[in-house]
């Protein structure tokens, strides 16, 4: 028995990684911790030298406090007796095992622990971290350096090792504590809910105890709550079937001479998904094939439409070009459809920046404000070739793709993402699923795989690259409102086409942002460049806030009222804003509705965007006019632009409009804001700290693209534009109280502003009655 001092010292915080995953716990064991093992030098400081370690995987609890550790006989060196001299520990500057020389009873000797010098310990630490597992020849090499038994060094490493061990459990236990005491939190409230049960329309206490009808809120919560309590138990299946840092076919009990017991943070995430290295390299690099010829061929592989112009993938030859390319095998039987698409466009930036862009997942996310609601990278596979570069680098992404409205379910995909340079000046970054990361995260979830997508990168003068987009989906079938079934069904909704245009002006967006040139004809009212970056910078906010809000991603929970002409399928949802200090505190109600109207999108863009229009349909401005006090460019097209107005029937408020458009879709975002802060952000102060409610529209084609019925030489005459898809969104401040309930006035209130601002759009298109 030797004493080994485990003391309970709490282990420094690791890197923090931005997730998107709800769950705290599914984080931390996907990102591991193995890496920051290294920077446990305070703790191994403090540790000593052992004959032997137990293992604490066959479900013991790490030893916080000073214990004894019995000797294993499979890894101890043939035994000695007690009083041998070749006793490693036996030496007289730490053996104060001595013979009381009055008693002449032969005394037990007992081994005292052996405390390294700071010297060594940074030694063996700097090994660990190249190598936690040295084979026979580092340690004899080490301990020879150090003046060591090649045993004491062996048996140091297996001790820095099971520490390293214990710490990842305590940070998986005190997580999953947390979850646990969330859940208790959430329990209670439901608990009080439930005692005073209230109206999801009115607000009001209902009359009976047994109304079977639920309150908004406490729907809400419940649902967070199973979705926490699965996602718990999600965690306590992989940590149970697989211990951490154990691959599955490792075994569950420690054995020296194996050392299988620890692992990296890949190695963790492969042992619970059944993943191996070798298998996802030999995918992507299929993939990055057939992605090069995907970008490149054209017929018989696509053939251009007639009537539309866009190209379509003849999945007969597709089928025939990549036969050996993995296939799900059951698409029939899961009512699996497939979308394909491919678009080419030039973009406004340097090659190693737009590279950048599409490997760090949060850049990426910003650069699609519009389609990305979340995503988050979930391990990193192989990292690139030098320093600065991305050829070869392999990262395990999620990603949740929405439309601007409600009404349209989100599309989550895991996807492995592969970056390799082609030849000098062309890179490709291909997407694609792997069928085993699916079925083993929620095979119910996953209704969308990526095959082969992505785009090739080219290099161009003037800071400019060329970009061939291939987007290739299988989806489940599912039940599409009547509104977005054709631009859904068609893959337009998702397609190639969306996701250029939206880089396309993102790209010139930053240009625009960056430029120092700007002529001060383009920016009236604003006389620094300080001022116009900072106008821009809270229009963005402004912006991607509504873009959060108006999805049907889960940050929403979205329920159906009834509206008061009884035309219009208006839904609403709330939240309560306690800290962010870009909004008003309190409760916030939001309201959404799409309609169809008979109008291009081009003439109903330039009808929103348009101040001298604005009191046809604005009801907040009262009918008044509004003046515009400044406006500034952010694209070559007049329709990206942000501009601040003074609506003159309100002297004590001014709105903030920014107004984006595209190949694909077009959004009108206003706010109402103070006009003190306004005039101090005009100055080029910051403009984190101004509370904004943005409403607005989102503009979008329906689909139906044909051939003109008429033929005529005047080109305006010639468009085969259909109708639009207006999605119209509104948010108030319902309370300022943390603790307010939603009441039956503000339902009626937002919804009759709604209802209002709809029939005067269809009023000023003389298409009220019928549509």
């Amino acid at each position: 028995m030797v004493v080994v001092d485990m003391s309970n010292n709490p282990p420094p915080p690791s890197h923090e990684t931005k997730d998107f995953f709800p769950s705290p716990a599914l984080s931390l064991s996907l990102a591991g911790i193995f890496r920051d093992g290294g920077g446990e030098g305070n703790s191994a400081g403090n540790m000593e030298t052992m004959e032997e370690v137990g293992d604490e995987s066959k479900g013991g609890r790490p030893r916080e406090e000073t214990s004894t550790v019995e000797i294993s006989s499979e890894n101890s060196e043939p035994m000695r007796s007690r009083g041998s001299d070749d006793d490693l520990e036996h030496d007289d500057t730490c053996n104060e095992d001595k013979e009381d020389p009055n008693n002449n009873s032969r005394k037990k000797k007992r081994k005292k622990y052996h405390r390294h010098t700071v010297q060594q310990i940074r030694e063996m630490e700097a090994l660990f971290k190249e190598s936690p597992h040295p084979d026979e020849k580092q340690r004899q090499q080490l301990s020879k350096q150090l003046g060591l038994h090649p045993r004491q060094v062996k048996f140091w490493f297996q001790n820095r090792r099971t520490q390293i061990k214990a710490i990842q459990e305590r940070h998986e236990n005190s997580l999953l504590k947390a979850e646990i005491e969330k859940l208790r939190e959430e329990n209670k409230g439901l608990r009080e809910i439930s005692k005073n049960p209230t109206c999801p329309n009115c607000g009001f206490a209902s009359s009976s105890n047994n109304d079977p009808r639920v309150p908004a809120e406490e729907q809400q919560l419940r649902i967070e709550n199973a979705r926490l309590r699965a996602e718990v138990e999600k965690l306590r299946a992989a940590l149970g079937k697989y211990p951490l840092g154990a691959s599955p076919n490792s075994s569950s009990s420690y054995s020296g001479g194996h050392d299988e017991e620890n692992k990296s943070a890949l190695d963790f995430y492969t042992g619970i998904f059944g993943l191996e290295k070798s298998r996802i390299m030999h995918v992507v690099n299929q993939a990055m094939e057939q992605l090069k010829k995907m970008a490149t061929c054209g017929e018989p592989l696509w053939i251009r439409s007639f009537e539309t112009g866009r190209e379509i993938l003849n999945y007969d030859e597709y089928m025939k070009e990549f036969p050996l390319m993995e296939k799900s095998g059951d698409v029939k039987s899961k009512r699996m459809c497939i979308e394909a698409s491919r678009e080419t466009g030039i973009v406004f930036m340097e090659l190693p920046r737009l590279l950048q862009t599409f490997m760090d997942v949060n850049q990426w996310k910003e650069m699609f404000p519009s389609m990305i609601s979340k995503a988050a990278t979930v391990d990193v596979i192989c990292n690139g070739e030098g320093a600065n570069s991305w050829d070869g680098a392999v990262q395990l992404m999620f990603a949740e793709v929405q439309m601007l409205t409600p009404v349209v379910g989100t599309r989550e995909v895991y996807f492995v993402r592969y970056c390799k340079q082609i030849r000098g000046g062309q890179w490709g970054i291909v997407d694609v699923s792997v069928d085993k990361v699916e079925h083993n995260i929620d095979a119910s979830l996953v209704k969308c795989r990526k095959l082969p997508s992505g785009c090739i990168l080219q290099e161009q003068s003037n800071a400019r690259c060329k970009v061939t987009w291939v987007e290739h989906l299988e989806c489940q079938k599912g039940i599409v409102d009547s509104l977005y079934r054709v631009i859904v069904n068609s893959g337009q909704a998702f397609g190639a086409r969306r996701w250029m245009a939206t880089l396309q002006q993102q790209c010139e967006r930053l240009l625009f942002f960056m430029a120092t040139n700007i002529p001060t004809k383009d920016t009236p009212g604003v006389a620094t460049l300080a001022g116009r970056k900072s106008i821009l910078t809270l229009a963005q906010r402004m912006t991607w806030s509504f873009y959060r809000m108006l999805g049907a991603s889960s940050y929403n929970t979205w329920n159906k009222v009834p509206s008061k002409t009884g035309q219009e399928d208006i839904r609403v949802a709330s939240r309560k804003n306690l800290t962010d200090p870009g909004e008003p505190l309190g409760l916030i109600l939001c309201a959404v509705s799409s309609i169809w109207l008979p109008v291009s999108r081009n003439v109903l863009f330039d009808f929103l965007k348009d101040e001298n229009r604005r009191h046809e349909w604005d009801v907040m401005s009262n009918g008044g006019p509004v003046q515009s006090v400044a406006n500034l460019a952010k694209g070559q097209d007049k329709g990206n632009a942000v501009s601040i107005q003074a609506v003159k029937l309100r002297e004590n408020m001014w709105i903030l409009q920014d107004t984006c458009t595209n190949a694909y879709e077009s959004a009108v975002v206003y706010a109402p804001v103070d006009i003190a802060g306004m005039q101090s952000v005009i100055t080029g102060c910051d403009s984190s700290n101004i509370a904004m409610l943005p409403s607005g529209f989102s503009i979008l084609p329906d689909g139906l693209e044909s051939r003109p019925f008429v033929i005529t030489s005047k080109p305006e005459d010639r468009s085969s534009e259909g109708g639009s898809l207006l999605t119209v969104a509104f948010q108030i401040l319902t309370s300022s109280s943390p603790t307010a309930k939603l009441s039956k006035e503000s339902i009626e209130s937002i919804n009759n502003l709604l209802s209002c601002t709809l029939h005067k759009i269809k009023a000023s298109f003389q298409c009220d009655n019928g549509y």
